[in-house]
């Protein structure tokens, strides 16, 4: 498959490095003009997709590798570390679309009332080859960004083409999954969703277990196996991953930020984003530069 036509389109488009928002809702662009040593990072749940360029993803002891002509499908909010292979001449350059729970429920159920089936495996982030379809959607998408009437009229309808295509994919199960409520896979989600809610609040695994209506240790088991770490490993990358957002925006001091995000000390606050990040939160305030 020859995606010389996506990546002129994006590279055209795609001016600032980083993640660059378009006038269509959920879509953003991606440029990346220098390799980014493997770091830890978050992705909204969607799709990721690769026209130009090389990543890999690490969570847990998986390693997904989504490269030129490939896109990520991610069913969940996970924090989990990335490398990027990119270069001044040859950048990376991608697209990224945060999938809209009403649209995902509309396109499921239409797969479902055409008697498609659910397996009950999963997985809740996975790389996957683009089709010829899939290819052909997002030049649409792509496309509909060069004119404004265009994009504000038809940009929802062509976003849909694209998921509607990512759907097809046998990868695709996590979403499906999640959408009609099935499984644990369904529980450890509204979990999520809950420590996410709860970021300046003391999280007990046990009262997340017991509203997921599991024992502990199945409660444990399952949220490993689904996102790669243990549930306080999950949260305090969490923790750290929003207190990064924070600093960035250099709207709030350092105590303030770790109080926001659940941290009682400053210093124990102050340790932990050092040792994840490789930087104290200081030095984060004062650094600049741009991570897709």
């Amino acid at each position: 498959m020859n995606n010389k036509k996506l990546v002129d389109l994006i590279k055209t488009l795609a001016i600032e490095e980083g993640f660059s928002e378009t006038s269509i809702a959920n879509v953003r662009l991606m440029k990346c003009s220098k390799s980014l040593p493997r770091m830890p990072l978050m992705y909204r749940p969607g799709l990721t997709i690769i026209a130009q360029g090389q990543k890999i993803g690490y969570l847990g002891d998986r390693e997904i590798h989504y490269n030129s002509g490939h896109y990520l499908v991610q069913s969940l909010p996970l924090p989990f570390e990335c490398e990027t292979f990119a270069s001044q001449d040859g950048p990376l350059l991608g697209v990224s679309i945060d999938l809209d729970p009403a649209v995902l429920m509309e396109l499921v159920t239409g797969f479902q009332d055409d008697g498609d089936v659910i397996h009950s495996t999963y997985s809740s982030m996975s790389a996957v080859p683009m089709s010829d379809d899939m290819e052909g959607a997002l030049i649409r998408l792509i496309q509909a960004l060069y004119d404004p009437k265009t994009a504000k009229l038809m940009g929802q309808g062509r976003v849909r083409e694209v998921i509607f295509a990512a759907l097809q994919s046998p990868e695709a199960t996590a979403l499906k999954t999640l959408v009609m409520n099935q499984g644990r896979f369904s529980r450890i989600s509204y979990a999520i969703s809950g420590m996410h809610q709860q970021l300046d609040q003391e999280v007990r695994v046990e009262q997340l277990a017991d509203d997921a209506n599991m024992s502990v240790s199945s409660f444990h088991h399952h949220f490993k196996e689904i996102t790669g770490s243990s549930p306080v490993q999950y949260l305090k990358r969490l923790r750290l991953l929003k207190a990064q957002m924070l600093l960035n925006q250099r709207l709030k001091n350092v105590s303030q930020i770790a109080l926001e995000v659940g941290y009682k000390s400053v210093h124990q606050f102050s340790r932990d984003y050092k040792r994840y990040f490789g930087v104290s939160p200081t030095q984060e305030k004062r650094h600049e530069g741009a991570v897709v």
